[in-house]
């Protein structure tokens, strides 16, 4: 890897807290000097602009949150098993496990939703992709006889990630785990009915 490579990574990984914490529109310029010790003609020499910088610290965060369900899933032999997965390591107490800030495309999404069309964008496949993957879960079980066919998985997948996000935004908002524990109970019940 090349030093420019190196330093790329280095703005990257020090300022996607930074973006998932604060959003885009709340991080400066100075946070970015700040948190990376760079000068602005440093950021700016590696990236085109601020927008360049907010993407590829979504693209980070996300992978940071993917890699980490993708492990737990890893673990998994059954197909519920593996939608189970996302109650257990939402219900993790030291709530370390998610990128700081959160879920990078809750909070991306709200943030860009009117304002930010590329990083709504960003944030929209995030989440279609997130979706497609329960699809392929349901689709697998149902083929290994652990699902009903007939299941409209669509619409599954898609009150599985309500859930979720939802979960997540009560208890950021609350600052509470006992919230996202009694949804997560409520997510884990629907997908033993499944």
């Amino acid at each position: 890897m090349s030093k420019a490579d190196k330093t790329k990574e280095y703005i990257i990984e020090k300022t996607a807290s930074i973006f998932n914490t604060k959003g885009y529109a709340g991080t400066s310029l100075n946070d970015l000097t700040e948190i990376t010790g760079l000068t602005k003609g440093s950021i700016y020499g590696n990236f085109k602009n601020k927008d360049d910088v907010a993407i590829e610290a979504f693209k980070h965060n996300l992978q940071l949150m993917n890699q980490l369900f993708i492990s737990e899933k890893e673990k998994e032999k059954s197909y519920r098993g593996k939608l189970l997965v996302y109650t257990k390591v939402l219900c993790d107490s030291s709530g370390t496990k998610l990128p700081i800030g959160g879920c990078p495309i809750l909070n991306t999404a709200v943030e860009s939703d009117d304002t930010h069309p590329i990083l709504k964008e960003f944030a929209k496949k995030a989440l279609l992709n997130w979706k497609n993957d329960f699809v392929e879960i349901l689709n697998a079980g149902i083929q290994a006889g652990e699902f009903s066919s007939g299941l409209n998985t669509e619409q599954i997948a898609f009150t599985i990630l309500a859930q979720i996000e939802g979960a997540i935004m009560i208890k950021k908002l609350m600052d509470n785990n006992n919230h996202i524990r009694l949804i997560m109970e409520s997510l884990r019940d629907y997908i033993n009915q499944i």
